[in-house]
């Protein structure tokens, strides 16, 4: 960080550029001024609570109880309510119930009528999404409440996480929240600072930290801006600073210098191009954009000039309003690393509208104008008006979208086209990441609810039930398995040495069995749909693989012609396949008395023709042929 930074001790000649219209015997002075839904501008003075038109004129105004702080603006609520902070009390005003028997303004935080309010307000926001209230207490902490009144959760400015502790690293006995929370509503984040100038991003959701920036080692006290386009803004006035932060990590993105500030609270404004700017006792209005790119902005000549009140968004969003106060005389001069600004009586005002992404200037106006003249003739000519308040009406000012148009017509443009539109689309990794993680999702979904419709049509489900299914498919798999460790087994002892015929006979139905439990599974117990009219391919499977032969001694030889089928059913019993033997020709000379050789081969064929010798007799115990010998 560089340290040759300006700042401001402040002005040495203090002054409040108050309009001639205002009479001072009559004057009251108004609190920060808030644009409500409407165009309306809600202000308080004293203990009224009023409402104005942009033209002036009061549209209503409501008695409150208690004298209300003019350095805190109201708060929008949304449907009708708008938060007041009076006499650390925070009232809520809903202007919907004027006139009906319904309470207007009811004590939403803070002790009764009579009592002594004893906890200080530091500020609050309200997120209108969640219907949420955040209030920052003095040496309290942060807390959240509905709008109905009920306390979510509270949070002091230490956490203790997995063993460790987040925030107040430097001092832990005199370490609270000291600023005014500040609402980010696309990322639904908390942003407060703490006394040792830690700064935390908090969700809306929950009491965990998101992220903690120390910023102490530039000054423990500055203000913070969302700028709801996946910035955020930190202001230094000491350092005459600006920082630019990344919502998602808290880490800096860039920083930029500006002339010195008036105030300690400056705040600057960021419009919906995503660019940021902020007046300086230099005369100059300071614009950046969403990268860091610096613009200046000046009407008149800054050597006499400064820009002592923020700008101010007008309704469309892209164009801001300020003003430049020409002064009889200004001088600046440097003691080590601050800048001291003196001036002294100021000669006249000057009121601009432009938008800072393209620097087009669309309208711009002197004090005293069309604009104040009709002011000074409203009900506002009863109170103290300031440049502050005048920059408010003007930018809640629907006349002055009208004038915007007249001035791009009389430059020869279009609106549409010297303002560009930009979205914020956040995080470009992070929502790609994301999409391609619902469409993972969509396809799986997709997936599961086809398989469900599938699974829950099968017959056999539908009869048994789900449990006796699975049951039942578990049973079969165990089933499964044992036999082919059975049949490993018995190839395993053929292989090594001489079996008789009864060992082949078991290893066939064996065999059997196991394509009868595997077509079982692949078919009515499959997690699938249902094969009807399916007929699997028949076999003699006395050996999967290679073909081997094998020989045992008998006493006729004969030729046979074997035919395997195969049945097809659901059923359950150990019938749902047959094999038929159904031609045996004898081939041999009944006269011979050769030993007879067996030869039994393996094959995937369905029908199988081959010579052997045969002892038909052996065959008797097998009930699945007919024997039919010549």
């Amino acid at each position: 960080m560089s340290m040759s930074i300006t700042w401001l001790l402040h002005l040495l000649v203090l002054f409040s550029f108050v309009p001639t219209f205002c009479s001072v015997s009559t004057r009251h002075l108004l609190s920060k001024p808030l644009i409500g839904d409407g165009g309306r501008i809600y202000v308080c003075s004293d203990k009224t609570f009023l409402a104005f038109e942009t033209n002036g004129t009061i549209a209503w105004f409501i008695h409150v109880d208690y004298k209300c702080n003019v350095s805190m603006a109201p708060v929008h609520g949304g449907h009708g309510k708008i938060y007041l902070v009076a006499e650390n009390r925070l009232l809520k005003i809903d202007y919907r119930n004027i006139g009906i028997s319904e309470p207007t303004v009811e004590v939403f935080f803070g002790p009764g009528p009579g009592q002594k309010a004893e906890a200080e307000i530091i500020g609050l926001t309200v997120s209108t999404l969640s219907s949420t209230v955040f209030i920052n207490i003095k040496n309290r902490g942060l807390f959240a409440y509905l709008s109905r009144g009920r306390l979510l959760w509270s949070l002091g400015a230490m956490l203790y996480q997995f063993g460790y502790r987040q925030g107040c690293r430097k001092n832990i006995t005199d370490c609270h929240f000291a600023s005014v929370p500040v609402l980010d509503q696309c990322e639904a984040s908390i942003y407060v600072a703490n006394t040792e100038g830690e700064l935390y991003c908090l969700s809306v959701r929950g009491r965990d930290f998101r992220w903690i920036q120390d910023f102490s080692s530039l000054d423990k006290s500055f203000t913070i801006t969302p700028g709801n386009n996946g910035h955020l803004y930190v202001t230094v006035p000491t350092r005459a600073l600006v920082v630019a932060l990344d919502v998602f990590s808290g880490n800096i993105l860039w920083q930029g210098s500006v002339g010195p500030l008036s105030k300690i609270d400056c705040a600057p404004v960021v419009d919906s191009n995503g660019w940021i700017s902020i007046g300086s006792l230099d005369g100059f209005l300071y614009s950046f954009s969403p990268t860091g790119i610096l613009k200046k902005f000046s009407r008149k000549n800054t050597e006499n000039s400064i820009v002592q009140v923020g700008p101010f968004l007008d309704c469309s969003g892209f164009a801001v309003y300020s003003s430049q106060i020409e002064m009889e005389g200004k001088v600046s001069h440097s003691i080590g690393e601050y800048t001291i600004v003196s001036a002294i009586r100021p000669k006249v005002a000057i009121f601009t509208m432009l938008v800072p992404a393209t620097g087009s200037i669309y309208w711009s106006e002197e004090y005293l104008g069309q604009r104040s003249t009709l002011l000074s003739k409203s009900d506002l000519s009863q109170f103290v008006v300031n440049e502050e308040i005048l920059l408010t009406f003007l930018a809640a000012s629907s006349k002055n979208v009208r004038s915007l148009h007249l001035a791009a017509l009389k430059q020869g443009i279009s609106l549409s086209t010297s303002i560009q539109f930009t979205f914020f689309a956040g995080n470009e990794r992070t929502i790609e990441f994301f999409l391609l993680f619902e469409s993972f999702l969509l396809v799986l979904l997709i997936g599961l609810v086809r398989f469900c419709c599938t699974f829950w049509a099968k017959k056999k489900l539908q009869d048994q039930g789900l449990g006796g299914f699975l049951d039942k498919r578990c049973s079969l798999q165990l089933q499964k398995k044992a036999l082919a460790k059975t049949i490993s087994e018995l190839e395993k002892k053929a292989a090594e040495e001489s079996v008789d015929n009864e060992v082949f006979q078991k290893l066939g139905d064996i065999v059997r069995k196991k394509e009868i439990i595997e077509r079982k599974l692949s078919t009515t117990y499959s997690l699938g749909r249902d094969r009807t009219n399916s007929k699997s391919k028949s076999m003699l499977p006395l050996q999967v693989g290679k073909p081997k032969s094998y020989s045992f001694q008998g006493t006729k030889k004969q030729k046979l012609k074997m035919i395997h089928t195969l049945s097809d059913t659901s059923s359950d019993s150990s019938t749902e396949e047959e094999t038929n033997m159904f031609e045996v020709i004898d081939s041999s000379a009944k006269d011979k008395g050769k030993t007879p050789m067996v030869e039994v081969a393996s094959n995937s064929s369905n029908d199988e023709y081959f010579t052997n010798p045969l002892d038909v007799t052996r065959l008797g115990s097998c009930s699945k042929y007919i024997h039919v010998c010549t």
